[in-house]
């Protein structure tokens, strides 16, 4: 896996674009000016290792030349043809993409399977090709304004490299990801700036600098029928053979190997299937504190039974705090799956070992594993199917994106007024280009899902989060011939009496344990109390947003955000003292917590409840209580001196703060006037690490 850049204008800054994306290539970085176009790339090293097989690669006369990011599987029969023309001079499946075009043009891309963002500058034709993966794997940005032309792998280097363009916010995507917590493509953050859709190619004039399409090279076609026709034996069979072949190749490496297990039933299936290639191939797994999220438990019982490696890590509250600020680093844009939290320490654990793992990610958009499938299926039984379609659609596409967890458009009315949106605007749009009423409701989930939350949210989570950590994630399950056999199945083929993922467990039925496959799906979420700060606001996306990317979105002063901000405080004080409550029941204490960070003499701000129950559960401990302060309230509490914010005060080892819903603005406030920490009450609870 590797890092691609490329742009036409001579004055950009390359080094510095492909250094912003040096994680995702830190084994070499090589730029390239040709005529009229500009190629750079970072190299991750998995096959071929040797300097012959670093890009950008050009034919023998040197006037084609390819960057791509990603792997080919099964290219062996493709290579044994083009040997009959073509000399190859290294083992890297780079050269034989680039023979491929050569000999076949743009129609090679059918001739190939993997994950990958591919361009291909053609200097005899004067045009550049760029190409993306049919499942969305790989990330491919392009920019486009006016005569400009550049593409990348991350938004970030685009940022860094373009020196002669303002990047504005379109305000209509940071709308758009309030509802699905992700920017749907084309769009990304910026205007003029566009993620390449999957399964789609870019023609590029270089010489006119004119983009010439955007095309679709692979249509999925998709069983519409309900019955079932095949036997349940002969699709396990099948689906079985083209698992393991899947895995077989995207095991070929020149670098170790692993597998992320969560104890789920996709990751189990590639991990048992990548051990019967190579016995001592490692799993990597981790789990929380929090019994109700751990799945860890079950795949450490699983690898015992199979006699595989596992290697397993349980996470705390404070692992995820040190990681928190850096979702703006990974992403570049507005993004707030959090389980990308926990993806990425396990990737930063799995790199530790190896450099590439095989993931189980697809098997729920392939085979319908998710509960809302079930749950939309259940609510199309209510609808009457003899009405016209356009009487009962309204009705369907909410169910539709009440499964999703898509709000309703009034729900963040407030944001579209900040953010100037129309009130025409819909953006439901991206979601309904991919839903066809026609199918069946099983089956119709799983093509929106593979269309849009695929992508859009997991595939581009795992992606960044493992780059990050120069880490390789490969995803049997998406091996075009199983994608293509997952849409070929009836709805009661796949999914036999409402059966989530009813084929992938007839499939192994008697192979993973009946406690992973027939075992209640707990995701890969995090648990809810990790994200407090976040839970603040209307949702966790607008948390995320409000966080992370504040500037975007302006002030907030309306009547209704003062109601949820009242609602919130509510919430959030529940939410405290129920992990005081838990924390003190396991024999952890507030005096505990505070000498872990190394405070002994503390003061308190804001003496409401909060603060009155915090200096009673002090008052006869080690801590020190030197005084109190209140915007309000002044004077002496019990034996404890109240002061004013403007008094001048003593220095202590930190200000606990315990309003909840004001400590930023309290904080930058306080911090001009005092010089010793100033911490929230509720980063005591949540965040100290008690060893």
């Amino acid at each position: 896996m590797c890092g691609i850049l490329g742009g036409n204008v001579s004055g950009w800054d390359y080094r510095k674009g492909i250094e912003a994306i040096g994680h995702r290539g830190p084994d070499g970085q090589r730029i390239e000016h040709y005529p009229y176009f500009t190629l750079g790339f970072c190299r991750l090293s998995i096959r071929d290792l040797s300097i012959s097989a670093m890009q950008p690669m050009s034919n023998m006369e040197n006037n084609v030349h390819i960057i791509y990011n990603g792997e080919i599987y099964g290219y062996e029969k493709l290579k044994g043809e083009l040997k009959k023309k073509y000399r190859f001079r290294t083992t890297s499946d780079t050269e034989v993409v680039l023979y491929a075009y050569l000999e076949f043009g743009e129609a090679f891309i059918d001739k190939i399977d993997g994950i990958f963002s591919i361009a291909i500058y053609d200097e005899r034709r004067q045009k550049l090709f760029l190409f993306r993966d049919r499942a969305g794997v790989k990330p491919l940005y392009y920019l486009y304004q006016g005569e400009r032309f550049g593409f990348a792998s991350e938004l970030k280097a685009l940022e860094h490299a373009v020196n002669d363009f303002t990047f504005r916010v379109d305000n209509t995507a940071v709308y758009d990801y309030l509802f699905y917590q992700y920017i749907p493509e084309p769009k990304s953050l910026y205007q003029s700036v566009y993620k390449l859709p999957p399964a789609t190619m870019l023609v590029y004039d270089v010489r006119e600098k004119k983009l010439l399409r955007t095309e679709k090279y692979w249509d999925l076609h998709v069983n519409s029928s309900v019955g079932r026709k095949r036997s349940k034996e002969d699709i396990s069979e099948e689906l079985r053979c083209l698992i393991k072949q899947s895995v077989k190749n995207q095991l070929v490496a020149d670098v170790p190997v692993g597998t992320f297990l969560s104890g789920g039933i996709d990751s189990s299936i590639v991990t048992y299937e990548a051990s019967r290639f190579h016995p001592q191939i490692q799993a990597f797994s981790i789990g929380f504190q929090e019994k109700e999220y751990d799945e860890s438990e079950i795949a450490m019982r699983f690898c015992k039974e199979k006699d595989i490696i596992i290697n397993r890590k349980v996470l705390r509250i404070s692992d995820i705090s040190k990681i928190r600020n850096r979702i703006r680093e990974w992403y570049d844009e507005p993004f707030a799956d959090t389980s990308a939290y926990p993806t990425y320490l396990v990737s930063a654990f799995a790199r530790n070992e190896v450099t590439v793992v095989l993931t189980g990610d697809g098997g729920d958009e392939l085979f319908g594993g998710y509960g809302r499938h079930a749950r939309f299926f259940n609510a199309y039984r209510s609808v009457d199917t003899s009405l016209p379609l356009a009487k009962r659609l309204a009705y369907e596409r909410k169910e539709v994106r009440q499964g999703l967890g898509v709000a309703d458009i009034d729900y963040y009315k407030e944001y579209a007024q900040r953010l100037g949106i129309p009130e025409d605007y819909n953006p439901y749009e991206s979601l309904y280009q991919y839903d066809i009423p026609e199918l069946p409701p099983f089956t119709r989930m799983r093509y929106l899902d593979f269309h849009t939350y695929l992508p859009r949210d997991i595939l581009t989570k795992v992606d960044r989060v493992s780059m990050a950590v120069s880490l390789e994630a490969r995803v049997p399950f998406l091996d075009r011939h199983i994608i293509e056999f997952a849409f070929s199945l009836s709805q009661e083929e796949c999914n036999a009496g409402n059966e989530l993922k009813a084929c992938l467990k007839e499939a192994y039925d008697g192979v993973i344990p009946n406690e992973v496959l027939y075992g209640q799906k707990k995701g890969f979420g995090i648990p809810q109390n990790y994200l407090w700060r976040e839970k603040k606001w209307e949702s966790i996306y607008a948390g995320i947003l409000n966080e992370h990317w504040k500037e975007f979105i302006g002030k907030e002063e309306s009547g209704k955000n003062q109601l949820y901000k009242k609602y919130k405080r509510v919430e959030a004080q529940y939410n405290l003292l129920n992990q005081w409550m838990t924390l003190q029941e396991s024999g952890v204490t507030l005096e505990t917590l505070l000498l872990a960070r190394g405070y002994q003499k503390i003061a308190i701000y804001g003496m409401a409840n909060m603060g009155k129950h915090m200096y009673h559960a002090l008052k006869n401990s080690s801590i020190e209580i030197c005084y109190g302060m209140d915007q309000s309230l002044s004077g002496q509490y019990e034996a404890m001196m109240v002061k004013k914010p403007d008094e001048m005060v003593e220095p202590v080892d930190a200000m606990i703060v315990t309003a909840i819903m004001e400590y930023e603005s309290i904080k930058e406030r306080l911090e001009k006037k005092l010089t010793f920490p100033i911490v929230s009450l509720e980063e005591i609870f949540y965040e100290t690490v008690v060893e």
